[in-house]
């Protein structure tokens, strides 16, 4: 599995890039910079080192910043780590919905590749095994649908946001 060593304001960069070439089909400084409330020197400061980790390139021609390889993997990992800790901390934990988003987001970039998988494991073994609902184990039970993945890399992979998700 992928390991990372970005920053929590690095992962919104590139949440952000990856948002607005989904929604808008490109992403550029300004766009950022608007999205993030932020200035567009901070956003291009940003961008360096994103650029030196081959996390995102800009195109010559148009100045568009597109994602790299390593750069998609990045945020499919966080996304899918925040998607399972957030429903982890709403349905597993019973936090309000308001708390797991916030807390989701602070502790996306810290989880380990190791911890990301065992949580899965976790999670999945919990909602999605019928023997799991015995009188010994409480009967967990949550909207997020873990089990037609087979592990946690193919949810990883396939992992596309969740609405219910916010930057």
């Amino acid at each position: 599995m992928f390991e990372s060593d970005i920053s929590h304001s690095m992962t919104h960069y590139l949440l952000t890039i990856h948002k607005l070439k989904e929604g808008k089909g490109y992403a550029r400084v300004t766009d950022i910079a608007k999205e993030l409330n932020l200035t567009k020197g901070s956003v291009s400061t940003a961008l360096v080192n994103l650029k030196k980790r081959n996390l995102v390139i800009e195109e010559e021609d148009s100045k568009f910043l597109l994602l790299t390889e390593e750069g998609h993997k990045e945020v499919h990992r966080i996304l899918s780590t925040r998607t399972l800790l957030y429903y982890f901390l709403k349905d597993f934990v019973g936090v309000s919905q308001e708390i797991a988003d916030k807390d989701a987001c602070m502790m996306e970039h810290l989880m380990s590749s190791e911890s990301l998988e065992k949580l899965f494991h976790f999670m999945k073994n919990l909602a999605c095994t019928c023997e799991n609902k015995n009188k010994q184990t409480q009967n967990f039970v949550t909207s997020l649908d873990l089990c037609h993945f087979e592990g946690p890399q193919q949810f990883i992979d396939q992992q596309k946001g969740d609405a219910h998700i916010h930057r």
